[in-house]
């Protein structure tokens, strides 16, 4: 008998055989308390060495005053040693020195605010359903659409378009998993918008590569 899909806001959904929670394996909006960072309902993390402060983890230079974003959409899968570097990691490379004055005699607001720092940057945007591989890295800004696969190790900037393959560094789009035209009828369908009794009770149309179907139980 299957057990009850676990809520959103459990910290380890994940129950091994013997009965106990898998520690390494955390929905994000469960452990996540971050002023800068939106994670989705039922997006999850996995690590071998789970950490105290999975923020800190995931996106180590985001700080509360920063002035960008870390945004994840819902159903995400995050592997093992992903990073988000965002913005506030950046250093200024539009003059003649790249060194952050600033940061050792300031701190917080009055710190950014100083010319030796950089202007404010982009959000980090994660769609719904991406799975980023083990060790892949997320830099500032990028834009990564739903159903995109991150390859294991990818280096990943600017904007990747919805169900990609991408990998590499820099990483570079493989494939897309499916035609032009089906990824509009997947967009639209938004099956991660539907409450959960319903995406479970259409498993087997979401997991499986019927578009037609996926579409019919959409309604």
């Amino acid at each position: 008998m299957p057990r009850a899909f676990p809520a959103p806001d459990t910290r380890n959904p994940v129950i091994l055989p013997d009965g106990s929670a898998h520690a390494g394996t955390v929905f994000l909006s469960a452990v996540l308390d971050h002023p800068r960072i939106e994670a989705g309902a039922y997006s999850y993390a996995s690590s071998f060495d789970p950490p105290e402060d999975w923020a800190a983890r995931l996106a180590p230079w985001l700080y509360p005053f920063s002035p960008e974003k870390l945004v994840i959409g819902r159903f995400c899968q995050i592997a093992d040693g992903v990073r988000f570097v965002t913005a506030s990691a950046n250093h200024r490379y539009d003059g003649i020195s790249s060194f952050p004055f600033a940061i050792f005699d300031a701190a917080g607001p009055e710190a950014m605010a100083r010319p030796s720092m950089p202007d404010p940057g982009p959000d980090t945007v994660i769609g719904h359903d991406v799975w980023i591989g083990a060790g892949a890295t997320i830099l500032p800004g990028a834009r990564i659409g739903s159903g995109v696969i991150v390859g294991a190790g990818a280096v990943v900037a600017g904007e990747i378009p919805p169900y990609a393959i991408v990998g590499g560094n820099p990483a570079r789009v493989l494939r897309s998993r499916f035609a032009p035209e089906d990824v509009e009828r997947l967009l639209a369908v938004a099956w991660w918008d539907w409450p959960i009794d319903r995406i479970l009770a259409h498993e087997a149309e979401i997991a499986g590569g019927d578009v037609a179907a996926l579409e019919r139980a959409a309604g």
